[in-house]
């Protein structure tokens, strides 16, 4: 676990100790199991994303606080300046940067993703709600289900984050731009 998430954890125990809900019933509530969730909790195993946004949405939290430690200020309009999303790194050869991070009350989730085709590639994944994928440089491989697509720079994908699915750079490094919705 980097510097930049170690404390993600933490914050996750402490929220749900101020709630008063037990681990056991944290685990049971977000369809996490029980050994899994305690292994997040301990910082002892990345938290995906989407099991990040299932966590706060139990505390009744905004995942900014959970990255942060802060709340998101804004209501009307979130600028992010270039280079100054929230950084986030969960998943082997995934840098996230999260670009709406101080808007209050999101209902989509832009991030900005760098791959690199040399660290190991991460196991499919699926969670709540559609994704969209914008290619930004470079080229990469998108799995959705057992359907693998290529694309460019200038491509572009939309599916159904449910289904199994991952990401990886072609040939060194690619940027691309994807949106979830939950």
């Amino acid at each position: 676990m980097n510097e930049k998430t170690a404390h993600i954890p933490e914050r996750i125990k402490e929220l749900r100790e101020i709630l008063e809900i037990s681990a056991i019933d944290m685990a049971k509530d977000t369809g996490i199991s029980y050994e899994v969730y305690c292994k997040y909790e301990n910082g002892e195993q990345d938290i995906p994303i989407s099991a990040l946004y299932t966590i706060a949405g139990k505390l009744n939290t905004d995942v900014t606080v959970l990255l942060t430690g802060d709340e998101a200020r804004m209501d009307s309009a979130a600028v992010c300046r270039k280079g100054k999303g929230v950084q986030i790194e969960r998943y082997p050869g995934y840098e996230f940067s999260s670009l709406a991070y101080n808007f209050k009350h999101r209902t989509m989730e832009p991030l900005l993703v760098l791959l690199d085709s040399s660290k190991p590639q991460a196991a499919l994944v699926s969670h709540s709600g559609q994704e969209f994928n914008y290619v930004i440089e470079g080229q990469m491989k998108v799995v959705v289900a057992k359907t693998e697509h290529i694309l460019n720079a200038g491509d572009s994908i939309y599916f159904d984050a449910r289904l199994p699915h991952g990401q990886s750079a072609v040939n060194g490094a690619a940027q691309f731009l994807t949106i979830i919705q939950e």
